[in-house]
Parts: structure tokens; C-alpha cells; sequence
């Protein structure tokens, strides 16, 4: 018997479905100590059968019509991940990230996904085939501190998958501060985004400035390989203070003598950018800055934070 009595009540749900005519799969393992999501997850998949793949939390709630919607979405894009808008509860938690889930444009799905927010379609609404789900490969059963949905899409996108989005409210996704992604530490995470944003953008650029000369942006630098801070042309910023010092000089580097990257207006700065400004949080300010250069979004400019 499992300490949280999750068995007995898993159990009891077994008799009351099963007495409705749908059939239950029960699945476990001996070991002491839990095995992860990642596994769970794996092995929810193993003990199934259909030709299609329907996530879902066990604390959310999922709209009537939100298989069938996307069904018809997967068989029209059968090598993309599904997913669909959702409702927070409560509705007021995390709003900028409920926004930004709801949100983002189509060509966005694909450019935004090395922000801090992480997969551009939340993973309790994700929906796939079996058959794409088992060419990317399972989840990583790491354990307990593993990023597992983020690794497996980043692991899609490797493989030319798409993403795709049912714009309608499918989903009640509940917020709860015990969620098994609260014990992802963020430095786990910033290393994953780092070496992502590497390969699938820094490595076709030869050039390319950082978008805030702050805290994030100089976080951003430093943790880059060394090959990829030989291209920072430049920090750009709005920070009078920042612009008038002049320069970023690099303490950490062994190299001498160490490395000074300009610092610039944004205005007297070029593309591409890799912005480590938070979106959604000054007022419009930022985004009419960025609206200004006409830039193309995925070509010119990159959101990380």
C-alpha cells in the first residue's frame, strides 16, 4: 500500500469505471522510492493501446469536446504536438504565463521556445500519435529534478516536429505550489534553454547582440560557451547609466586582456538580438521599443526570458 493511499483510491475508480464499460490498466513498480514522472508517464503509454496520446494532470479538468478537437488537429498534422488554450485556476495565478499560453501567435509556437516559460504548449494539454510520440522517444526517467516535458520537447523540435494549437479553452489547468515542476531547479532548467538556444540559433548566426545589459543579459553571456561569446557584438539597453559606462567587462574570463562588449542604445544596435527581457511587464514600453525596428521575430530577434 502506497503511503498516500493513491492505490485505494486508484482501485475504487477501477471498480466504478470499469462498471461503466471502460476498461482500466492498473501499473506499478516495487522499488522503495517513487521513479519519477518521466517513468510514470512512460509506462501509462506502455500499458495502452490506441493509435493516439491524451495528456492529462490528475488535478486538471478537460472539456467534453477536447478529444475530438484534437484528434481532427493531429491527423491534419500528424508529426506536431496538440495543444490548446486553458483556463487557470484560480484565476488569478500566474497571469502572465496564462497570457502568454493563450495567447501566442502560430509562427510564435515555434520562435518562443527558449523562454523561461518552456514548452509553448503546456504539457497537461499535449496530444499526439502514438507513432510520433514513440519516433521522438519516451520521457527521461531521471527522477525527481528532471525537466522531462522540456527535454522531450526540445527532443521533438530535433526531430522537425511541429506545434499546434486548438484555439479554444479546453483545459481548467490548476495551479498548485507542490507540483512535481516546482522541484525542477531553475539553474537546471537555464542550462538546458542555454545549450538549446546554442544549437538551434546561435550556431547559424555570426554575430549577434544581447538584448539588456542587466543582470539577465550578463547572466545570459557568461554562461554561453566560448564560441558563442566570440560573437557578441554588443549589450543594448534603455538604462542611461548602462549606456553612459560604456563597455561590459568580462571579470570571470582567464583571457588578457579580459573582455570589454560594448554596451549600446537599442537604437544604435544590430540585429540579431537575443532579448533577455521579460515580456508582458513594463507597461507596453519594451514591446513599442521592439515594435519600433520593424524586426521579423524568429530572423532578427529571439525571446530568452
Amino acid at each position: 500500500m502506497m503511503p498516500d493511499k493513491s492505490m485505494t483510491i486508484i482501485e475504487e475508480w477501477k471498480v466504478k469505471l470499469e462498471g461503466s464499460g471502460i476498461p482500466v490498466v492498473i501499473g506499478g513498480h516495487s522499488c522503495p522510492s517513487p521513479r519519477g514522472v518521466g517513468y510514470s508517464k512512460n509506462q501509462a503509454i506502455a500499458q495502452s493501446s490506441g493509435s493516439y496520446l491524451c495528456f492529462l494532470d490528475s488535478d486538471d479538468v478537460m472539456m467534453p469536446q477536447r478529444v475530438r478537437l484534437q484528434h481532427e488537429a493531429a491527423v491534419r498534422h500528424p508529426t506536431s504536438i496538440i495543444g490548446c488554450q486553458v483556463r487557470r485556476e484560480p484565476p488569478n495565478s500566474t497571469e502572465r504565463y496564462t497570457r502568454w499560453i493563450n495567447q501566442l501567435a502560430s509562427d510564435q509556437l515555434l520562435t518562443q521556445v527558449f523562454t523561461s516559460h518552456g514548452p509553448t504548449v503546456v504539457m497537461p494539454t499535449w496530444f499526439c500519435s502514438r507513432a510520433w510520440f514513440s519516433h521522438v522517444g519516451p520521457f527521461d526517467e531521471g527522477g525527481r529534478g528532471v525537466p522531462e516535458d522540456l527535454l522531450f520537447f526540445y527532443n521533438h523540435l530535433r526531430r522537425g516536429g511541429g506545434v499546434v494549437r486548438v484555439d479554444q479553452s479546453l483545459l481548467l489547468y490548476r495551479f498548485r505550489p507542490d507540483a512535481a515542476t516546482h522541484a525542477v531547479l531553475e539553474s537546471t532548467i537555464w542550462t538546458h534553454r542555454v545549450c538549446f538556444l546554442e544549437e538551434r540559433a546561435l550556431c547559424h548566426w555570426a554575430t549577434f547582440t544581447i538584448w539588456n545589459a542587466g543582470r539577465q543579459g550578463r547572466r545570459l553571456y557568461r554562461s554561453l560557451s566560448e564560441g558563442a561569446r566570440r560573437k557578441v557584438v554588443a549589450f543594448c539597453d534603455v538604462d542611461e547609466k548602462k549606456i553612459k559606462k560604456g563597455f561590459y567587462c568580462y571579470e570571470e574570463s582567464q583571457a588578457r586582456p579580459k573582455p570589454r562588449v560594448p554596451v549600446l542604445h537599442f537604437r544604435a544596435a544590430r540585429p540579431p538580438f537575443v532579448i533577455c527581457v521579460k515580456l508582458d511587464l513594463t507597461g507596453g514600453a519594451f514591446e513599442d521599443n521592439l515594435s519600433s525596428l520593424r524586426l521579423k521575430e524568429g530572423r532578427d530577434f529571439l525571446h530568452f526570458s
